[in-house]
This record gives structure tokens, C-alpha cells and sequence, in this order.
């Protein structure tokens, strides 16, 4: 039976906050509708709608979401060009440790599949998972479980055979209401299965002991 690791991408692979917070304060700051820092932890591992219509209220067309969104994520991306990206303690290890041994993995990201592709690139793994679900792909962002079914089914996995690697509590959410276990990482106050400061940190037999082979 298939052994599926869906992982999260920001904060969880790639050490990404500090860029999503310049970019937000930059694209909205440049708009006339500066956001606090506070305001961005609150939403980080969310969909840039549910962002907006958060921050803008009801009267936020769908065409003025979109274009702030855009404008945050061509910044997100231009700084990545300029910056470059880090890869988290253990994420390369861990990725290549579970391909050796026969897990499928996912990236399953509320980012923008524009967004994954470069920086997945930046830190060395654009070809290292099986498939990638993207915000394009879902209709519903995490806390919604979408992204996490979405992400099995392609990989043929069902719930109770994928581990979720999450750092933020709206992920963790998304994790639990797709019926599956879940790793947390960076944020120890996470309510996740097992929760470390890094994935470095993470025991030999840590996605084993939740599905042996």
C-alpha cells in the first residue's frame, strides 16, 4: 500500500517568513492599506483570498483581491530572485531519506504554483516530489482538508497512509480534518502528533512509526 509525505512548503521546507512579510507590507503599504506584522503572523499558511477578504472586508471585489494578490506574489518572487531561499535544517535529508525508501511525497501549499516552482528551484528540489497541489488546484485553503485530499488522491494514498509536515496551526487543522497524522515543525506550541523545533530534530523512525510499511 502507498506511503504518502505531503508536505507544506513555507516555513515548513523553505525559511520563506521574513520575504511574505516584506511582500505583503510592501504590496499593500503601496496600495494605501498598510498591515501590521501581527496582522501577517495571524494569516500566514493561508490563501491569499481568504487573506484579503480578511484584511479588506465584504465590500473587497474579487478583482481588487486579485490584483493585490498579484502584486504581493510578483514581489514575493522578485525578492526570492534577488535574495535567494534557504532550505530549513534536515529538509533536503529528510526528502531524499523517504524517496530512498519508497514514500511518495506532495507538495501540498496555499502558495501560487508560480511561487512553488521558484522556490522549490532556489533550494534544489524542483524535481524531488511526485506532484505539487498548488492554490490554483483547490477551491477551498487550508484550514479547509482540500489541499491534503487533493494531494493523496493524486499520489493514490489514502488518509490513513499519509503523514502531513505542517508549520502553521491552519495547516495542522487542515491535517486533522482530512483524517491524517501530522508532523509539526518550527511552531512547538503546534497540536500536532509530534512537534519539533526542526525537521533536523525529528527521530530516525518519526514518519514510520505513524505508517510501518
Amino acid at each position: 500500500m502507498t506511503r504518502a509525505v505531503l508536505w507544506d512548503l513555507d516555513g515548513t521546507l523553505v525559511d520563506s517568513g521574513e520575504m511574505h512579510w516584506w511582500s505583503w507590507r510592501d504590496a499593500m503599504g503601496a496600495a494605501g492599506l498598510p498591515v501590521t506584522y501581527d496582522q501577517f503572523q495571524q494569516t500566514f499558511g493561508q490563501k491569499n483570498d481568504r487573506i484579503l477578504r480578511g484584511w479588506l472586508g465584504p465590500q473587497a471585489t474579487a478583482a481588487r483581491i486579485a490584483e493585490l494578490a498579484e502584486a504581493k506574489e510578483s514581489e514575493y518572487r522578485r525578492l526570492v530572485s534577488v535574495h535567494g531561499l534557504q532550505a530549513l535544517p534536515g529538509a533536503r535529508e529528510w526528502v531524499a531519506r523517504l524517496r530512498a525508501d519508497g514514500w511518495r511525497q506532495a507538495i501540498a501549499s496555499s502558495a501560487p504554483r508560480k511561487n512553488v516552482n521558484v522556490m522549490l528551484a532556489a533550494i534544489g528540489l524542483a524535481d524531488a516530489f511526485d506532484t505539487i497541489v498548488a492554490s490554483e488546484d483547490v477551491g477551498r485553503g487550508k484550514p479547509d482538508p482540500e489541499v491534503f485530499l487533493t494531494a493523496a488522491a493524486r499520489l493514490g494514498a489514502s488518509p490513513d497512509r499519509a503523514i502531513v509536515v505542517e508549520d502553521a496551526a491552519a495547516g495542522v487543522e487542515a491535517a486533522r480534518r482530512a483524517g491524517m497524522r501530522v508532523i509539526g515543525v518550527v511552531d512547538v506550541s503546534l497540536p500536532a502528533d509530534v512537534v519539533v523545533g526542526s525537521l533536523a530534530d525529528l527521530a530516525g523512525d518519526a514518519f514510520d512509526r505513524f505508517c510501518p510499511a
